[in-house]
Formats: C-alpha cells, sequence, structure tokens
C-alpha cells in the first residue's frame, strides 16, 4: 500500500511535512519544481498556498537585494547649518543696525516723526510822536513742504506730487503745475509753497490734512498731506494806507525792510526768530511728545518824530495841487524848528505799502530825500544871510537894477521885463530879484573868485552838498561844486538858486536854521524805540552848528516876513490870518532826469511861522507843473498856508503879537519897484542865453 508522500521521496528527498513546516516559515517565493519521470502523481498536486501569499509584503528571497531607509542625520545636519548662517547673518545685521549704524538709521527714523518749525519773531510795531500806529503786525503763516516726504519712496504713491497739488491748488488760489513742481523738487528737504496766509487758509489746509489722515486709517487712499506744513509769520501792516509811505517803506516777501525806516531800522524791528521741533505722526502734531523749542525775541517798537494828522494834512494839500497842476509830482516837509524834528514828510504820488503791485519805480521810495533838482529862488536865503553876516549890506542897503545885467559873456535878466528898479536889499529879497542879488554877492569879496569862496562856505555850512543827516537809505547829497569848479555862468546863477542842486530836506533845514536864531540842528525822523521790557531808549541827540548870528538871522526873518505881508512881495498868498509868516518863493528851470536838458519848472514856496517866535518850517515844492501858473507863489503859497494853518492849530501855537513896522521895499520918488505882475510869484529868471 502506498502513502502519502511516497511519491514526493524521489524529489528533494523531503517528506509530506515539509508543507506544514513551510508555514511555519518566513513566506518565500514559491519556485516551480521541474517535471519527474518518478512518482508521476506529483505534477497533478494542487500547490499549498501560504499566508504570505494571500496578504503583506514579500520579503525578497534568500540571497536576493535587500532595501534599507537612508540615515536621516545627514540632513538634520545640512538643515542645522542653514539655520546657523541665517541667525548669523540676522546678528550681523542686528549689530550694524543697532551698534554700528545706529546714528543714521535713528535719523532716518526721524524724518517722518519729527519736524522742525521756525517762530518768526514778532516785528516791532512803528508809531507816530503820539503812540499811533503807522505799522504793525498780524497772525500769518507761509505754507511748506519737505518733498522728501513725497517720493514714491516715502508716499508709497507715485503721484503724490501731482495729488497733493490739486488738493492745495484751490485753498492757495495758486496754479497746480507750480505746486506739483515745487513738490517734486529733487534732493531737497524744504519748499515754500505760499507766502504770508492767512490763518483762515492754513485752517482749512489742515482740515483737508484731517480729513485725508481719516481716509487713510480707514483703509482708503494715502494721506499724500502729511509732508504739508506752516510757518508762523508775522505779516506786514500798514492801518493808513499810503499814508507817511516814503517814510515807513515797506517790507519784501521775506519779512525784511525794503525802503524807509523799515530797512533803516530793521535790525531793531525784526528781532530774532526762534525754533521749534516737534513730533507728529500722519501730519498731526503729537501733544504727549517731547519738542525742543527756542523762543522767538520779539523786535523794539519804533516811535518817529512825525505827527499823523499834520502828515495827513500835508500829504492831501500836496495831492490835490499836484493833481490840479498836472505835475509830475511833488513833496512836502514840516520840521519843528526848535528841535529839528520832522513833523510831516510828504510825496505825491505816492504808493500803498500793504499792496506794492501799483507802485512804479518812479513812486516807491521817499523822493522828498531821492530827488535832486535847482532849488531857484528860494535859495536866495543863503545869499542874503552871507551878505548880512559878512556886513557886506543892510537890508536898507540900495540897489539899482538894471533890465539886463551882462556878466561873464552872459547876459542875466530877471523873470520879467522892466525898467530900472530901485530896490531896497530887502526889496531885491522880496521881489525876488536875480539881477539885485548878483549884484548884491558880489560883494562879498574884492573879486569875483574871493566871492565865490566866500559864498560857497555859506552853502556848506547851512547843509548843502551833504546828506541832512537822517541816515535813510538812497539820500542824494545833492550836487554843489567846489567854487574853483564853478564856470563863467554858475558863478553868476548860483547866487540865485540855479547851477547846484538840493532835496527838498536840505531845502527845508535852511529856513529852519533862519528860523532857529542862525543854529542849524540836524534834522531828526526817530524820537526812540521801546524794548520788549517796555524800557524806552531815545534817540542820540542831534549835533547843532551855529551857521550865522543870532542878529542875522532875526533881520532874514524880517526881511522874509516882507515876501509875504508886503503887497510888492511874491508870496502874498501864503499868508495866514492871525499869524505873522516869513517865507520865500521859488520858480527855477526843471532838469528833465530823462534827457538831462531843462524842461520845464520847479515851482516851490519855504517859510516859517510864527515868525516872531517861529515854532514850525513847512516847504513845498512842485515838478513841472503843466496846467495853470507854474510859480512857485502861486501854486506852492497856498500849500503851504494850509498846511501851516493846521499845523499850528494841531501844536496849539497861540496867534501871534501886533506887527513890527514893515521894511522899505524900494527908494527913490516915482521908482516904487513895480513893474512885475503884482508880486504874485514873479521869481524866475535866468540867463538870456540859456547859459
Amino acid at each position: 500500500m502506498t502513502t502519502r508522500g511516497s511519491g514526493s521521496s524521489s524529489g528533494d528527498g523531503r517528506d509530506g511535512r515539509d508543507g506544514r513546516d513551510g508555514r511555519d516559515r518566513a513566506p518565500s517565493r514559491r519556485v516551480p519544481r521541474p517535471a519527474s519521470g518518478g512518482g508521476g502523481g506529483g505534477a497533478d498536486r494542487p500547490r499549498p498556498r501560504t499566508r504570505a501569499s494571500s496578504s503583506g509584503p514579500r520579503r525578497p528571497a534568500a540571497g536576493g537585494p535587500r532595501i534599507r531607509l537612508a540615515s536621516p542625520r545627514p540632513r538634520l545636519r545640512l538643515v542645522s547649518v542653514g539655520l546657523t548662517l541665517l541667525l548669523l547673518a540676522f546678528t550681523a545685521r542686528l549689530l550694524q543696525v543697532q551698534a554700528v549704524d545706529a546714528a543714521e538709521y535713528a535719523e532716518k527714523a526721524q524724518v517722518n516723526r519729527y519736524v522742525p518749525m521756525t517762530l518768526s519773531a514778532e516785528r516791532g510795531v512803528i508809531t507816530d510822536r503820539n503812540g499811533v500806529e503807522l505799522a504793525t503786525t498780524v497772525d500769518a503763516y507761509d505754507i511748506t513742504a519737505d518733498p522728501y516726504l513725497f517720493t514714491p519712496e516715502q508716499a508709497d504713491v507715485k503721484d503724490a506730487p501731482r495729488r497733493a497739488a490739486e488738493a492745495l491748488a484751490p485753498v492757495l488760489k495758486a496754479d497746480a503745475a507750480d505746486l506739483e513742481a515745487k513738490l517734486a523738487t529733487p534732493d531737497s528737504r524744504y519748499v515754500k509753497l505760499a507766502s504770508m496766509q492767512t490763518p483762515q487758509v492754513w485752517d482749512e489746509i489742515k482740515k483737508l490734512k484731517s480729513e485725508s489722515a481719516d481716509r487713510e486709517a480707514a483703509g482708503g487712499k494715502r494721506n499724500v498731506l502729511g509732508g504739508v506744513f506752516a510757518e508762523e509769520r508775522n505779516k506786514r501792516v500798514y492801518p493808513n494806507g499810503d499814508l507817511a509811505a516814503g517814510i515807513l517803506g515797506f517790507v519784501n516777501a521775506e519779512g525784511d525792510g525794503g525802503g524807509g525806516v523799515e530797512r533803516q531800522h530793521d535790525k531793531l524791528l525784526a528781532g530774532k526768530d526762534g525754533k521749534l521741533v516737534y513730533a507728529q505722526s500722519a501730519g498731526r502734531r503729537i501733544p504727549t511728545a517731547d519738542a525742543e523749542e527756542n523762543p522767538a525775541e520779539p523786535g523794539s517798537d519804533v516811535e518817529l518824530t512825525i505827527d499823523r494828522d499834520i502828515q495827513w494834512a500835508a500829504q492831501t494839500a500836496l495831492e490835490k495841487q499836484v493833481d490840479a497842476s498836472e505835475a509830475d509830482r511833488g513833496y512836502v516837509i514840516v520840521q519843528d524848528t526848535r528841535t529839528g524834528e520832522i513833523l510831516a514828510m510828504a510825496n505825491a504820488p505816492g504808493f500803498d505799502p500793504n499792496d506794492l503791485s501799483g507802485a512804479t519805480r518812479g513812486t516807491l521810495g521817499n523822493p522828498a530825500l531821492e530827488d535832486a533838482y535847482e532849488p531857484g529862488s528860494v535859495n536866495k536865503v543863503i545869499s542874503m544871510a552871507a551878505v548880512l553876516e559878512e556886513e557886506a549890506a543892510t537890508p536898507e542897503t540900495r540897489v539899482t537894477v538894471p533890465n539886463v545885467l551882462p556878466r561873464g559873456g552872459h547876459a542875466f535878466h530877471d523873470d520879467v521885463e522892466h525898467p530900472t528898479w530901485y530896490l531896497t536889499l530887502n526889496g531885491v529879497l522880496a521881489k525876488s530879484s536875480n539881477i539885485g542879488t548878483i549884484l548884491a554877492v558880489e560883494q562879498l569879496g574884492e573879486n569875483q573868485k574871493q566871492a565865490n569862496k566866500v559864498l560857497h562856505s555859506y552853502l556848506s555850512d547851512f547843509g548843502l552838498g551833504r546828506r541832512s543827516g537822517l541816515g535813510v537809505a538812497g539820500e542824494t547829497p545833492g550836487l554843489l561844486k567846489p567854487p574853483a569848479e564853478w564856470d563863467a555862468a554858475q558863478q553868476y546863477t548860483i547866487p540865485f538858486g540855479q547851477g547846484l542842486s538840493v532835496n527838498a530836506m536840505q531845502a527845508a533845514s535852511v529856513y529852519s536854521t533862519v528860523a532857529n536864531g542862525g543854529v542849524r540842528i540836524e534834522p531828526t525822523l526817530v524820537r526812540g524805540s521801546r524794548g520788549p521790557d517796555g524800557r524806552f531808549d531815545p534817540a542820540p541827540e542831534p549835533e547843532e552848528d551855529r551857521v550865522v548870528s543870532g542878529k542875522t538871522a532875526r533881520t532874514l526873518s524880517r526881511m522874509l516876513e516882507s515876501v509875504v505881508d508886503d503887497d510888492q512881495g511874491t508870496g502874498v498868498k501864503a499868508r495866514i490870518p492871525g499869524y505873522r509868516a516869513a517865507g520865500k518863493t521859488g520858480t527855477s528851470n526843471r532838469v528833465d532826469p530823462q534827457t538831462g536838458r531843462y524842461s520845464g519848472y520847479t515851482a516851490s514856496f519855504a517859510g516859517f511861522a510864527p515868525a516872531d517866535a517861529p515854532r514850525v518850517t513847512v516847504y513845498c515844492a512842485i515838478q513841472n507843473p503843466t496846467e495853470g501858473s507854474y510859480f512857485g507863489g502861486q501854486i506852492c503859497g497856498p500849500v503851504y498856508k494850509k498846511v501851516m494853518e493846521f499845523a499850528l492849530k494841531t501844536l496849539q501855537v497861540p496867534p501871534t503879537g501886533v506887527k513890527p513896522p514893515p521894511m522899505p521895499v524900494t527908494f527913490g520918488a516915482g521908482t516904487d519897484g513895480t513893474g512885475g505882475d503884482g508880486g504874485e510869484g514873479t521869481d524866475a529868471g535866468g540867463v538870456a542865453d540859456g547859459g
């Protein structure tokens, strides 16, 4: 009987237990056995299955390739090295920021945080002698910007300058393109967008900045106005408009004095600016943050010698006459004869320092000090002072005045054709005779050369040929050549006021010197200054020089009264009821400043009152009157009268006493010296051949 497994004995020599034992070993790939001749039944047996064949991975057969997982240690070492290098880079950068470049980065960090602001000093006030404000200041702002904050890197938008300009243009009333160009200025940290803006304008800009910042905080568009700031400024204001503009001057766009007292005393008025550095965020100041502040020091107030009311009276009377005469311009000086203080200095036409857009080159400035012109017959008072002081003649000295006087190859005339006049020296002045003045001055020396030298010394002592002493920039010294340089005509025309030039202040000072008893007091325009502490510093005392004796001055005063009070005088239109007035008319040939040739006339009148106790000097000159009369007595005499009457009342000067006996004008029966036009301004004259 054949047993199970007998057929397999001739195979690999394993019995039937090999199949069971196979279940206990690790699964292995089953390899088919080769066909065998013995045990034919073995090929048809079903192949036994192992558990490994139905589930789980099969292990490779013994002796085949084994798959092993790579070790994680190399990867961990690589990651560790990378992290270490990264940490080293961060550490190096941190050391650079915190230690090496700390100051630089701290400065950059403050670019958007701290804002420097100039604290403008309040400019001092200019007042008249009574404390009335003539120039003062009000709050204003300069609108500025930092172009760096409008760059794409800082603003985080490419078109920040354009957007900001479009928002600001309507408020500043400026061109948006111009504003954009300023905001886009390369390599700049400061630009000025607008000057001297009102507080209302800055409030509107602050409102725009606030709204823009709120929109950004809410997630809207970027705030492009964060780089716009304001600097507090002081806007100069002149409450009286063009009143005394020539004296006051003006302040330019930078806040500096540009003329007149504003320029002359700029350092005193300006004070010293301060500085404020504050922290800001989104264009707003952080109230709790630290701020560095150096307060501004306000300027001092300047008190002038002028009286606002007298200035108004002088300017009003002058403007009316200049308009009526259709003249180029005119000046009026009012001076206190006792102190030399200027009570008024008017120019017409003038300008408004609040708005310089309407000013012209001819009106901007102070023509009363800047214009040089030939004074004419008002200058004859110096010739008479020299004759009296040198005792070459007296007021009663007789002077025979022909119709024509030949001298130095020229023929000299008076203003009108006349028969021979028989005048006293007083009459020569009263009738303003050119020929009589030449004849009187010739008595100053043994020859003409010596007479010229003596006359020149008196002209110089009275202040001609040099600046008046006011110290105002632009004042002309006039023109007075040395006597050795006088030509054949000048040595005879200078005695009656042609061939030399003066300004209005110099001419007024001559009459104030006579009124002050022969002592010239240097004119003054500033009484003093008052500092921020309230202390008043008076101006230095003016220099005083005696020019002629008191006796000569009193005699001249009496002779000048004849010009006004005597019916044959040329100044009858300057009479003032209740007061004794002394004065002198002038009508001179005028040099046209454009062509340098004689064209038209300069009409003038100078005088003081009361003649017996002088208090006020008034001088008026009108250039190139073209409508109506051009004689000084006719058009400047009435101006003198109006201004003098107002000044005497304002200063409460009492009327004078009884008039003294009149001084004779003529001598000889039937030769009263008449033949002019009744003494009403007929004082022009010159050389027949135009020399």
